[in-house]
C-alpha cells in the first residue's frame, strides 16, 4: 500500500506520519518514509534519525537537472524501484523503518519545487513493495500536489483534518482531486481535538461532506512536549489512538492487521 498523508499547513501530516510508521513497525510491517514536503525539515528527527538523508534531487543532479537526469542511467531511472535499488546514502535505516527524502527549499532564490514533484511523481510511479511493505508519502501542504501529478500512483490517501474551517475546505478538495484521480481510499483522520464535544463536531461536518473519518488524535500534552525536542513519543494518547486509526485502514485495504 502507498498512502499519502495530506492536508493544510500545520494540521499535523508529519506528526501522524512518523506515528503511523511506527505503529506499521510494531506490527511487523516494513515502513517506508517518502519525504515528499519540501518545507518541512524536520521529519527525520520525529522518526530517530541523527541527520537527514542526501536527498533523491540530488541523485539526479539538482532541480535545475531533474528533467534532463531522469532518463539518463540511474536508479530513478530503472522501470521499477525497490528499496534495495536506492544507494545507502539516500535511504536511511532504523529496524524496519526506512526513510527517503525527495528534496527541499533551503536557501532564497531557488526557484520553485515543481522539479520536486516531478522527481515526487516518478519514484512513486515507478516504486514496488514487497507484500509486508507499507509507503507512507508525507505531502507537501495545500493540494499542488495533486497538480503535479504526484498522486497519481498513489492507492490511499488520509487527510489530516484539524478544527478550524480552512481545514475542512481543503480536506474536501483534497477528497474532490483524490476521488478525481480515481483513487478510491480516501479518508480523514481528525488531530489536535481538545474534546469529544468538538470531535464529533468535526466528524459531522466530513460525514456531510462524504469524507470518511477512520479516527481522531486528541490533544496529547506528550506530543506539545516531545515536539519541543522535534521527535514524537514512543507512548501515551497519540499512540494508543494510532493503534485503531492502522487496525481500520489495514482492515479497509484488506491486510492483515500485523505480520
Amino acid at each position: 500500500m502507498k498512502i499519502s498523508v495530506c492536508g493544510k499547513g500545520g494540521s499535523g501530516k508529519s506528526t501522524i506520519t512518523a506515528l503511523l510508521a511506527n505503529e506499521a513497525l510494531r506490527r511487523g510491517y516494513q515502513a517506508l518514509v517518502v519525504d515528499s514536503d519540501e518545507s518541512n525539515t524536520g521529519l527525520f528527527r520525529m522518526l530517530g534519525f541523527e541527520s537527514p538523508p542526501v536527498p533523491l534531487m540530488e541523485l539526479v543532479g539538482g532541480k535545475k537537472n531533474v528533467k534532463q537526469k531522469m532518463g539518463q542511467p540511474s536508479v530513478l531511472s530503472e522501470t521499477q524501484i525497490t528499496t534495495a535499488h536506492i544507494p545507502e546514502q539516500y535511504l536511511l535505516k532504523r529496524d524496519g523503518l526506512r526513510l527517503v527524502a525527495v528534496g527541499k527549499i533551503l536557501q532564497s532564490l531557488e526557484g520553485c519545487a515543481c522539479p520536486m514533484g516531478v522527481l515526487s511523481r516518478e519514484f512513486l510511479k515507478k516504486l514496488v513493495l514487497g507484500t509486508d511493505e507499507l509507503a507512507i508519502v508525507d505531502m507537501e501542504a495545500g493540494v499542488e500536489h495533486f497538480g503535479r501529478g504526484v498522486d497519481t500512483s498513489i492507492d490511499s490517501v488520509l487527510i489530516v483534518v484539524e478544527p478550524p474551517l480552512e481545514s475542512l475546505n481543503v480536506a474536501q478538495r483534497i477528497h474532490d482531486l483524490a476521488s478525481g484521480i480515481g483513487i478510491k481510499n480516501v479518508w480523514a483522520i481528525i488531530n489536535k481535538v481538545p474534546s469529544g464535544e468538538i470531535a464529533a463536531s468535526l466528524k459531522g461536518e466530513l460525514q456531510k461532506r462524504c469524507i470518511e473519518v477512520v479516527g481522531c488524535i486528541y490533544f496529547d500534552t506528550d506530543i506539545f512536549i516531545s515536539s519541543l525536542e522535534g521527535t514524537i513519543p514512543v507512548k501515551g494518547v497519540a499512540v494508543r489512538e494510532m493503534k485503531h486509526v492502522l487496525d481500520r485502514i489495514l482492515s479497509k485495504v484488506g491486510l492483515p492487521a500485523s505480520r
